[in-house]
């Protein structure tokens, strides 16, 4: 194809030129296409030598060892850990909101600073309860001024029975009115119902509040409560004292909580069951809301048979690895049991001694040459499930 593509190549070249060059020139219509035809076939002949040349090359490098990471496996100690997700929360939290309307005639407390149970956060105006309760005392008086009087009275038959207990029951409802004023005025002093942190305030002094207005956010920083949730198939493993360790963001510390409370029902979307742990917060370097990951230590296996995750290789009927027995490479299955993120747990399938492959694992194949190069296998993790 090429000799006849190089020949018409030619002949048009010299049949658009026909008028234009001498006739001397035309006998070279005879020899060009030879000249062509020499040149393809020369080029064909380099290009099927240089294949030949590939192809041995290939054949020569087959034999050749082929270089590999691979480890020595060794028994360790591998834990069987839970990896989840949570919230810290406060240990207690309330809105501060006042349960009768008024205007707020003074604010007691700083934001963001820590208060004390019982400590007065904010006092409404209560001056129309005062003056109830002023007049209320001094029909008290008059109340108990004329039940004395009438007492005396019956010893001597002066009165009847009837007259001295209306006296009597006059009192007791002016001392019950007092009583009511009393609970009203205590509602104008929003206290605190606990050591906390009060967050930061969303009215000002003179402004009118309802039971429905917002004033702050009251929260017990110490201990604080974890939340997270777990797979329901460790529902047997978890149990309230249950140890967990955790991390939060931007601090290179491990803390540590126990489980407290275990939700009795799992959750039908997520099929994960919700528990709470209590952390204490010293120096209240936690703060409510954060994220935190969470390792839940299930079990310590100290003789565990373990390998890269990488050596792993997936097939369908199950999984393998290769390993250099005899100075060449074959295959192994091998079952798995636990995993972290860099460690795979060997159940069955290899001993220790065991030479495993971690790198080009699509380039070995059963029966060819191996030369292991061993790296170092101490790796350290948590486990995934």
């Amino acid at each position: 194809m090429l000799i006849l593509t190089g020949y018409v190549f030619t002949e048009d070249i010299i049949r658009n030129f026909e008028g234009i060059i001498p006739f001397s020139m035309k006998c070279c219509k005879i020899f060009l296409p030879v000249f062509f035809t020499a040149i393809t076939l020369c080029f064909l002949s380099g290009c099927s030598t240089k294949s030949n040349n590939n192809a041995a090359a290939g054949k020569n490098g087959d034999r050749k060892p082929a270089s590999a990471d691979a480890v020595v496996v060794m028994p360790g100690k591998l834990d069987n850990c839970i990896e989840a997700n949570g919230t810290l929360l406060p240990g207690e939290e309330v809105e501060i909101r006042s349960e009768t309307p008024g205007r707020i005639v003074s604010i007691d407390f700083r934001e963001g600073s820590r208060v004390g149970k019982g400590q007065l956060l904010v006092k409404i105006d209560d001056r129309e309860l005062q003056a109830q309760l002023k007049k209320l005392l001094l029909d008290e008086k008059l109340a108990k001024d004329d039940a004395a009087r009438k007492e005396k009275l019956l010893e001597i038959n002066a009165v009847s029975r009837e007259e001295y207990e209306k006296a009597v029951n006059q009192l007791e409802v002016t001392q019950a009115n007092i009583g009511l004023v009393k609970t009203q005025i205590s509602k104008t002093e929003i206290r605190a119902p606990f050591n906390g942190v009060v967050g930061l305030r969303q009215v000002s002094a003179g402004g009118y509040v309802s039971s429905a207005t917002l004033v702050s956010k009251l929260q017990q920083v110490d201990p604080l409560k974890l939340e997270f949730s777990v797979p329901e198939k460790y529902l047997r493993e978890m149990k309230v004292g249950t140890p967990v360790s955790y991390t939060v963001e931007g601090m290179n510390k491990t803390f540590s909580a126990k489980v407290y409370a275990i939700e009795p029902a799992v959750d039908p979307l997520t099929h994960s069951i919700t528990m709470r742990a209590l952390c204490p917060n010293p120096g209240n370097v936690l703060m409510p809301g954060a994220f935190a990951r969470i390792k839940i230590v299930l079990e310590t296996l100290n003789d565990a048979i373990t390998v890269p995750s990488e050596a792993i290789i997936p097939e369908i009927n199950g999984q393998k690895v290769l390993i250099c027995r005899g100075g060449k490479v074959t295959s192994q299955k091998v079952e798995t049991g636990i995993r972290n993120e860099q460690m795979v747990q060997i159940i069955s399938g290899l001993q220790q001694g065991d030479t495993v492959f971690v790198s080009g694992l699509l380039v070995l194949k059963d029966g060819m040459k191996a030369n292991p190069k061993i790296i170092d296998d101490s790796f350290s993790g948590t486990v995934l499930e």
